[in-house]
C-alpha cells in the first residue's frame, strides 16, 4: 500500500513536469506548421500531436490511475480517427485548389460559343414544349383525354424540360468548375463536423466507462459557490457550461438585486416601494408606479432565486456523482443532453419570461389593487386597506357593493340562456343541413354562417339602431300588430333582445363546430341502429347527441365562459342600459354584465380597487366554472384533452 502511495505521488509529480513540458512543445509544433493548410486542419494535427505525446507517457500509468488510463484510452482514440479527418480535409482541399487554378485557364472564347448554344437549345425545346401543350390541349378539346390527364402530363413535360435545361448548363466548363467547388467545400464541412460528432460520441463513451478517482468524500463546492453561479461549473472543470451561469450571476448581481433595491427604477423604490405606494413621496411620485416596480422587483429576485437553486443543483449532482466515480460531462456531452432531454426547457424558457412580463406581472398588479383605496380622490396617491373592498362586494355595501349582486345574477342569465340559445339553433340547424334530403346544402350553409362571417360590431350596431324608437323593426311591429316596442327603454325588452341577438349570432361557430362532427359519423352506426329498429329519436339521443357532445364538450365550455365576459355587445347595443338610478346607481345599467360593469367602474370612474377587487371575485368563479366544466366532459375523462 505505501508503495502504491509512492508510485502515485511520483506519477503527479511526473505528469505536472510533462503538462508543463507539453505545454511549450505544443506551441514549437503549431509554430511548425503548414502555413498554408486550412485551420481546422492544423487545429485537429495540434489535437493529434496532443494526443501522440500524452498516449506515450500515460501508457507507462495505465495500471496505477484510472486518470491515466482515461488518458491513455482517449489519446488513442484520437490517435485512430484523427489522421483520417485530416486527410480528407487535406485532400478535399487540393482538389479546390486545383479547380481553382482550372478556373483561371478557362477558354473565355468556348465559354461564349457554348452561351449561344445553350441560348439556342433552350430557345429550340421551348418551342417543343409550347407544341407538346398545345397537342395536350387539342387532345383535352376532343375529349380523348381527362383535365387531370392533362395537367399531369403537362407537369412531366416540364419537368423533363428543366432537367435538360440543367444536364445542358454543364456543358459549361465555367458552371461545373464552379459547381464543384461549392460542393467540396460543403462536403468538407459536413464530413468533417460528421466525423467529429462521432469522435465526441466515442470519447463520451470512454468518459462512462472510465471512473475518475478524487480524494474528498463530500460535496463542499456546491455550497461555498451557492451565491456565484457559474464560479462552481469552473472548479468542476465545466468551463463553457460555467460561462453561461456566469452570465446569470451578472443578471442577478448587476440588474436584478440592484432593480429590488431601488437603483434603476423610473420612479419606484424597488420591493420597498411596493409597501409604501410612495407615502410620503414626491407630488410628482405615483402609487400605481411604485407599486408595478415592485411587482417587477419580486418577479426578478423570484427568477434569481430560480438561477441560484438550478446553478446549485447542477453543482451538487456533479461533485455527487464524481464522488461516486462519475466523470463530469464534458460540453459535446451537455449540448447533446441540452438538444434532446432538455430541449421542451430550452424551447419554452423565451415564452416563460414572455408570460413573466405580458401576463403575470400584471394579473399580480390588479390582484394587489384589489387590496388598495385606490378610488377618483385617490388616484395619484393611495395605501393599502386590507380586506375592505372584498367585505364591501361580499356584504352589498357602498355605492359599488350594492349594485354588484344584482348585476352578478343578470350575468348569469344572460350567460345561460344566451350561449343555450346559440347552442340549441346552431345544432339544430347543422342537424337539418347534414339530413340527405335536403338539396341546396352549399347555400344553407353559407346563409348559416353569415353572422359569423359579418364582424360582430357591425351586426349589433345594426340591431340597435332597428331597435330603437324608431328604428325600421320597431315601427314594422308597430304598424302590423300595433304593439308600442320600447327596447332601449325597458328593462325586460332589452335583455330579452340581447339574449335573442347573441343567440343568433353564436349560432354560427357552434353550427360550424356541429357540422364537421357530423358528417364525421359513420353511416354505419345509423343503418345498424335502423335494423334494431331504432326510430329518429333514438339515432338522435343515442347516436348523435353523444357523439358530438364528446367531440365538442370542452369549446362548449368555452362558449359558456366566452359569454359570461362578452363585453361588446352590451357595450355597443344599449351602453349597458335602460338605467335605473334608484336600483344601480350611477354606475350600471340594468342590462350590464359584470365585465362591463367593471368597465365603468375602472375606466369611466376610476374606482380602480373595488373594480379589481370584482375582477379577482369573476376570475377565481370563471376558473372554477370552467374546471368543473371540462372535468365533467367524457373527452377530459378519457384524457383526450
Amino acid at each position: 500500500m505505501i508503495s502504491n502511495d509512492i508510485e502515485l505521488k511520483k506519477f503527479k509529480f511526473e505528469e505536472k513536469k510533462f503538462l508543463k513540458t507539453l505545454k511549450a512543445n505544443k506551441k514549437k509544433f503549431k509554430n511548425s506548421l503548414d502555413k498554408t493548410l486550412p485551420y481546422k486542419a492544423k487545429k485537429l494535427k495540434v489535437d493529434l500531436f496532443l494526443a501522440q505525446e500524452k498516449g506515450q507517457f500515460y501508457k507507462d500509468y495505465v495500471a496505477l490511475s484510472y486518470d491515466a488510463e482515461f488518458e491513455y484510452e482517449q489519446s488513442n482514440l484520437l490517435m485512430e480517427e484523427l489522421p483520417d479527418i485530416i486527410h480528407n480535409i487535406i485532400d478535399r482541399t487540393l482538389d479546390i485548389e486545383k479547380a481553382l487554378i482550372e478556373k483561371k485557364n478557362i477558354d473565355p472564347n468556348r465559354e461564349r460559343k457554348f452561351k449561344k448554344e445553350f441560348k439556342e437549345f433552350k430557345k429550340e425545346h421551348k418551342a417543343f414544349l409550347k407544341e407538346e401543350k398545345r397537342k395536350l390541349q387539342e387532345k383535352r378539346r376532343k375529349g380523348s383525354i381527362s383535365k387531370k390527364a392533362q395537367v399531369n402530363e403537362i407537369n412531366i413535360l416540364k419537368q423533363k424540360y428543366k432537367e435538360k435545361i440543367i444536364l445542358k448548363s454543364y456543358e459549361s466548363q465555367r458552371k461545373t468548375n464552379r459547381e464543384f467547388i461549392k460542393n467540396t467545400r460543403h462536403e468538407i464541412k459536413e464530413n468533417t463536423k460528421i466525423n467529429l460528432k462521432i469522435l465526441n460520441s466515442n470519447m463520451a463513451d470512454i468518459r462512462r466507462k472510465i471512473p475518475i478517482e478524487v480524494e474528498k468524500t463530500k460535496p463542499k463546492v456546491a455550497y461555498f459557490t451557492f451565491l456565484f453561479p457559474g464560479i462552481g461549473q469552473m472548479l468542476n472543470k465545466q468551463y463553457k457550461k460555467g460561462f453561461i451561469f456566469l452570465l446569470a450571476s451578472l443578471f442577478i448581481y448587476l440588474i436584478a438585486i440592484p432593480y429590488a433595491l431601488g437603483f434603476g427604477n423610473y420612479q419606484g423604490e424597488g420591493i420597498r416601494g411596493l409597501i409604501s405606494l410612495a407615502e410620503g413621496g414626491r407630488r410628482i411620485d405615483k402609487s400605481l408606479i411604485f407599486m408595478i416596480e415592485g411587482i417587477i422587483a419580486i418577479f426578478l429576485v423570484i427568477l434569481s432565486l430560480f438561477l441560484l437553486y438550478f446553478s446549485f443543483k447542477d453543482v451538487l449532482k456533479v461533485e455527487k456523482d464524481t464522488i461516486k466515480g462519475v466523470r463530469p460531462n464534458n460540453w459535446f456531452e451537455t449540448k447533446t443532453y441540452l438538444s434532446e432531454e432538455g430541449f421542451p426547457y430550452v424551447a419554452n424558457l423565451p415564452a416563460l419570461i414572455v408570460i413573466i412580463f405580458m401576463v403575470l406581472v400584471p394579473v399580480t398588479t390588479t390582484i394587489l389593487l384589489s387590496f388598495t383605496g385606490m378610488d377618483p380622490q385617490h388616484q395619484s396617491k393611495f395605501s393599502w386597506i386590507g380586506i375592505k373592498n372584498y367585505k364591501m362586494i361580499f356584504l352589498g355595501e357602498g355605492l359599488a357593493g350594492s349594485v354588484f349582486w344584482l348585476t352578478l345574477g343578470w350575468t348569469l342569465v344572460w350567460t345561460l340562456l344566451a350561449t343555450s340559445l346559440a347552442i340549441f339553433i346552431g345544432f339544430i340547424l347543422a342537424l337539418l343541413v347534414n339530413n340527405d334530403r335536403v338539396k341546396g346544402k352549399t347555400i344553407f350553409r353559407t346563409i348559416y354562417l353569415l353572422p359569423w362571417a359579418v364582424p360582430a360590431f357591425i351586426s349589433i350596431m345594426f340591431f340597435s339602431i332597428m331597435l330603437s324608437p324608431n328604428g325600421a323593426i320597431s315601427q314594422l311591429v308597430n304598424n302590423i300588430w300595433g304593439l308600442e316596442m320600447s327596447v332601449k327603454t325597458n328593462t325586460t325588452q332589452t335583455r330579452i333582445a340581447l339574449i335573442l341577438l347573441q343567440g343568433w349570432l353564436g349560432s354560427s361557430y357552434i353550427f360550424l363546430l356541429s357540422t364537421g362532427v357530423l358528417q364525421s359519423i359513420p353511416s354505419d352506426l345509423y343503418e345498424a341502429s335502423e335494423i334494431d329498429g331504432a326510430t329518429t329519436w333514438q339515432k338522435l339521443r343515442h347516436i348523435t347527441l353523444p357523439i358530438v357532445l364528446f367531440q365538442t364538450a370542452p369549446l362548449l365550455v368555452g362558449q359558456y365562459v366566452f359569454n359570461f365576459n362578452n363585453f361588446s355587445i352590451i357595450y355597443l347595443f344599449n351602453g349597458g342600459g335602460p338605467f335605473e338610478p334608484s336600483k344601480y346607481g350611477n354606475l350600471a345599467g340594468s342590462s350590464d354584465l359584470l365585465i362591463s360593469y367593471i368597465y365603468k367602474l375602472t375606466i369611466e370612474n376610476q374606482y380602480q380597487g373595488i373594480g379589481a377587487a370584482i375582477t379577482v371575485f369573476v376570475s377565481i368563479a370563471v376558473m372554477l366554472v370552467s374546471f368543473l366544466g371540462y372535468r365533467s366532459s367524457k373527452a377530459f375523462k378519457e384524457e383526450r384533452l
